[in-house]
C-alpha cells in the first residue's frame, strides 16, 4: 500500500456520492508501510487501557512522580511512531535521573491535552497528548468515526474524504485516518496525492460524503500540523461548529480513556481518482468570464506549499498566461527553508516575490499560503523600498465583494439583486457598505470560515486574515485559488479598460468612502496573560481610546445580536470608529482590530482623515492593553 495513493489512474470510477467505488479507483490494505509499524518491543506494551493525562500543575511534581511516569509509559505503549517514541524515552530517562528541564518538558506534554474544537486540532509535532502526533490523530479518527455512526441516518453507512498537504507527517496522519476510519466501518476515501485544502473542501460536496478531514496547519510554523474537520449533508461541506465540535471531542476522549490506539482496527481504504481534482479545476476556472480581455504580467509564489500545481491548471483552463514563478518557493517543502514563518502576512515572507517582481516588472504578485486556502496580493508602489505593497486582507476582501455585488446586479437583469455578502465581525465594515449600496443582504459572523460559510443566501464571504470565498456553490471554505483567479480576472478587466488595481481602490473610496484598518497582534508565552487583559477590559471598561470617547461596548461573551457566545469585545466610538479585541483561535496571541471610515472631501482627504484616526486608535489601544 502506498499512503499517498500512488499509482491511481485518472478517471477510473464515478464521482457520485454513493456506491461502492464512487470517486475512487483503488483500495489500499493497511499494514504495508512505515506508517503502520508496530511498537518496537514487547517491553513497550501494557495490558491496561490508555492512561489519561495527569492533572498535577507543572512544577509541583518531582522527577519520581509516579503519575507522570505512568502516563508517559502508557503513551509509549501505544505510540506507533519510532521518532516520537525515541524522543519520549530520552526525556523520560533524563527526568527519572533528576533532570529538571526534562521533567518540565514532560509536564508540558502530559499535564494537558491538545483540545479538539471548532478549528479541529493544531499544534507542534512531538510526543504526548498536548502535541500533534500519530497517537492523538488516531484517537481523533476513531472518535470522529464514532460520532459519524452516532449521527448517521438509519441504514446509511457514513463516509469521509481525507486530504493532506506537504507538511511533516501530513501523509502519515492522513493514511492513519483512512485506515482507522475504514476499520471503524466508515467508508474512507483518501485524495490521490498532496493537494490544497480547497480541493478537500470541494471533495466533501462533490463526493457527497458525511465528512471531510484535512491534515494541515495552514500557515503555522514549520513543525506544526493540524486536523480540520468538515461535515457534509445539511452542513453542506462547512467546517464543524458547536455543538458538533463538543460531541466529537467527547467521542475522542472516550477513545483515549478506553482504548490503546494499537488495538483499534484498521481496514483497507479507497483512493479518489484524479477526476475529483479535475472537477475542482473545471468548477473554479468557470468563475472567469470567458477569454481574458488582457493578459497580466504576474508573479506567483506558493511559499513552499501545495498551491502551484492546482493553481497552474486553473489559470490555464481559464485562458490566462502563466505567471513568473518564485522558483525557490514553488515546490512543497516541509522545512520552509526561505521563510522564518510561512505566512504571507509575516514580515519577510514575500521578500523573494518582491525581488522576482522587480526583475520582471510585474503588475501583480499572487501568493498562496502553504495549503492554498489563503491569498495575498501585492501591487506596484514606488513609494516602498520593495517597489511593491501587499494589500491588506480587508482591501482585497472589499474589492472582491464589490466585484461579487456587480456580478449579482448584472445577473438580476434590471431587477433587484439578491444574495448575501458576509464577513467576520473583525473584518472591515466596507463590505456592509457595498451590500447596502447594491440592495444586497449583509451578514457579519464570528471569526472563522466555519461561520462565514454558513450565512444564508451567501454569494460572497471573506475574513481579514487573507481568506476569501468567491465560489460558495462549489466550496464552503476560504479558497485561495479561486480567489486568485477572481482577482486576476479583475485586474485583467481593469487593464483592458486602461486602469490599475491601485486606481480601482481609489474608485472604491470615491464610491463607498475610505475605510482604514489596522491590527495589533501580541504574541504571549503565557496564555493566562490574554485572560488577564480581557478581564481587565471587562472590569474597567475604557471611557475613551486615544482621547476618542467610547459610545458603547458590546460584550459577545454570552452572545450578542444573534451571534453565538464568543470571547470578543466590540468597542464603538463616537466618531464612528470601531475596535475589536479577542484572543486568537489558533495561535497564542491577543488580537486587536481597528477600523475607521471617512466620506468627507476628496479621496485624498478621506484617506488622510481615516488614517489619522487609525493612528490615534492604535496608540490608544496599545496603551490600554499594555
Amino acid at each position: 500500500m502506498s499512503g499517498a495513493g500512488a499509482g491511481a489512474d485518472a478517471g477510473h470510477g464515478s464521482d457520485t456520492g454513493s456506491g461502492s467505488g464512487a470517486g475512487s479507483d483503488a483500495v489500499h490494505t493497511p499494514g504495508a508501510n512505515a506508517a503502520n509499524e508496530p511498537a518496537e518491543s514487547a517491553s513497550d506494551a501494557t495490558p491496561t487501557a490508555a492512561i489519561p493525562t495527569v492533572e498535577a500543575a507543572a512544577g509541583t511534581a518531582t522527577a519520581a512522580d509516579p503519575a507522570l511516569v505512568t502516563a508517559v509509559q502508557g503513551w509509549l505503549a501505544q505510540d506507533p511512531d519510532p521518532e516520537t517514541r525515541a524522543e519520549l524515552r530520552a526525556l523520560l530517562t533524563l527526568a527519572t535521573g533528576g533532570d529538571a528541564a526534562a521533567t518540565a518538558d514532560l509536564h508540558s506534554r502530559f499535564d494537558n491535552r491538545l483540545a479538539f474544537g471548532t478549528a479541529g486540532l493544531r499544534g507542534e509535532i512531538a510526543a504526548g497528548p498536548n502535541r500533534m502526533n500519530r497517537v492523538l490523530v488516531s484517537q481523533a479518527a476513531a472518535g470522529l468515526a464514532a460520532y459519524l455512526h452516532a449521527t448517521a441516518k438509519p441504514g446509511v453507512t457514513p463516509s469521509v474524504v481525507i486530504g493532506y498537504d506537504g507538511r511533516k507527517n501530513s501523509q502519515v496522519f492522513a493514511t492513519d485516518t483512512a485506515e482507522l476510519m475504514s476499520g471503524a466501518g466508515v467508508r474512507a476515501i483518501l485524495l490521490p496525492r498532496l493537494l490544497p485544502t480547497p480541493v478537500l473542501a470541494f471533495a466533501v460536496r462533490h463526493l457527497g460524503t458525511s465528512a471531510g478531514v484535512m491534515v494541515t496547519a495552514s500557515h503555522n510554523p514549520p513543525n506544526d500540523n493540524g486536523y480540520k474537520v468538515y461535515l457534509g449533508d445539511e452542513n453542506d461541506g462547512s467546517q464543524i461548529v458547536s455543538p458538533a465540535d463538543a460531541a466529537i471531542a467527547a467521542a475522542i476522549l472516550d477513545v483515549a480513556a478506553g482504548r490503546l490506539v494499537s488495538e483499534l482496527p484498521r481496514a483497507p481504504y479507497e483512493t479518489a481518482s484524479e477526476s475529483v481534482v479535475q472537477a475542482y479545476i473545471g468548477a473554479t476556472a468557470s468563475l472567469a468570464p470567458g477569454h481574458p480581455r488582457a493578459q497580466v504580467n504576474a508573479v506567483y509564489t506558493a511559499l513552499h506549499g501545495v498551491g502551484w500545481d492546482t493553481t497552474r491548471r486553473v489559470f490555464e483552463a481559464a485562458g490566462f498566461a502563466l505567471p513568473t514563478l518564485v522558483d525557490a518557493q514553488i515546490a512543497p517543502d516541509a522545512a520552509f527553508p526561505t521563510v522564518s514563518f510561512p505566512n504571507p502576512e509575516e514580515p519577510g515572507a514575500m521578500d523573494l516575490a518582491y525581488q522576482t517582481a522587480r526583475e520582471v516588472g510585474a503588475e501583480l504578485i499572487i501568493a498562496n499560503d502553504p495549503d492554498a486556502d489563503r491569498l495575498a496580493i501585492a501591487i506596484p508602489d514606488q513609494t516602498r523600498a520593495e517597489g511593491y505593497r501587499r494589500l491588506s486582507g480587508n482591501e482585497v476582501g472589499a474589492i472582491l465583494g464589490w466585484r461579487a455585488a456587480e456580478h449579482a446586479a448584472r445577473a438580476a437583469g434590471g431587477q433587484p439583486a439578491t444574495g448575501t455578502l458576509a464577513c467576520s465581525i473583525v473584518s472591515t465594515p466596507a463590505l456592509a457598505a457595498v451590500a447596502a449600496d447594491y440592495g444586497l443582504q449583509f451578514a457579519d459572523t464570528l471569526t472563522g470560515f466555519k461561520w462565514v460559510s454558513r450565512a444564508p443566501g451567501l454569494i460572497y464571504g471573506f475574513e481579514e486574515a487573507l481568506g476569501y470565498l468567491v465560489n460558495p456553490e462549489s466550496v464552503r471554505d476560504k479558497d485561495g485559488i479561486s480567489a486568485a483567479l477572481a482577482l486576476l480576472s479583475l485586474v485583467s478587466e481593469l487593464k483592458a479598460d486602461g486602469l490599475t488595481l491601485a486606481e480601482h481602490l481609489d474608485r472604491f473610496s470615491a464610491r463607498f468612502g475610505h475605510f482604514a484598518s489596522g491590527q495589533i497582534s501580541v504574541r504571549v508565552t503565557d496564555l493566562s496573560e490574554i485572560d488577564r487583559v480581557m478581564a481587565r477590559l471587562r472590569q474597567n471598561p475604557p471611557v475613551a481610546v486615544g482621547g476618542i470617547l467610547v459610545e458603547r461596548i458590546e460584550d459577545l461573551r454570552d452572545g450578542f445580536a444573534g451571534l453565538p457566545p464568543s470571547d470578543v469585545l466590540r468597542i464603538k466610538l463616537i466618531d464612528g470608529s470601531r475596535v475589536m479585541v479577542r484572543p486568537s483561535g489558533t495561535e497564542p496571541k491577543l488580537k486587536v482590530y481597528l477600523d475607521t471610515h471617512s466620506t468627507d472631501g476628496t479621496v485624498a482627504e478621506r484617506k488622510r482623515e481615516a488614517e489619522s484616526a487609525l493612528a490615534v486608535l492604535d496608540a490608544g489601544m496599545r496603551e490600554l492593553i499594555n
